[in-house]
């Protein structure tokens, strides 16, 4: 009864007031289920890439952190090619910094903050960890050239709350899961512990 009167509330505040460049809404009938959008942010490789997400709210939820992964491919180092994200908030301690007094909203903004800052030192993806670190240039390029591919849409594509994807869309569930066992063409993955 916690998790859902604790969901409701958090899902109310998100929708009234959220967070900037960030949305996050139900998806269908379980409340557990969430979708979230962030856009790139301004000055990063991201910028105007919209990016979807799933949100899953454990059963434990607010003493477990929710999961959430990227639907949308991404070229980043602490994000693997199925999604995953490497973030302490996202983990249990003693490994993860997640607290029950943190919240959606909370999560939402640091993978945006990851977004604009990675951290090279704690990968998932170990080449593009050595690119960002030792070949800026070269890693700048190729996240353009991903946002460019795979996050940017027209605005009347722009999956919403009131707009929600149809049955089928090409990032949905069915594409979704074909990501997960899809390699990355080329490039080395190293898993960030407890992902």
């Amino acid at each position: 009864m916690q998790r859902a009167s604790r969901l409701k509330r958090e899902l109310s505040l998100l929708a009234a007031e959220p967070p900037p460049g960030i949305t996050c809404w139900q998806d269908g009938d379980r409340m557990e289920d969430l979708r979230a959008q962030i856009l790139g942010g301004a000055d990063t490789p991201y910028e105007k890439g919209v990016f979807k997400l799933e949100v899953n709210i454990p059963e434990r939820y607010p003493f477990e952190p929710p999961q959430i992964r990227f639907l949308t491919p991404i070229y980043h180092p602490n994000i693997d090619s199925a999604g995953r994200i490497c973030l302490d908030v996202l983990k249990l301690p003693p490994k993860g910094a997640w607290r029950p007094s943190l919240n959606i909203a909370t999560l939402l903004t640091s993978v945006q903050q990851l977004m604009a800052e990675p951290n090279p030192d704690d990968p998932l993806m170990a080449d593009i960890s050595s690119e960002f670190k030792y070949n800026k240039p070269v890693f700048l390029r190729n996240a353009r050239q991903w946002t460019e591919k795979h996050a940017r849409q027209k605005a009347d594509e722009e999956e919403t709350p009131d707009n929600p994807p149809e049955a089928g869309d090409s990032e949905g569930h069915s594409e979704a899961q074909k990501r997960k066992a899809r390699p990355l063409g080329g490039v080395e993955k190293k898993f960030c512990p407890d992902v």
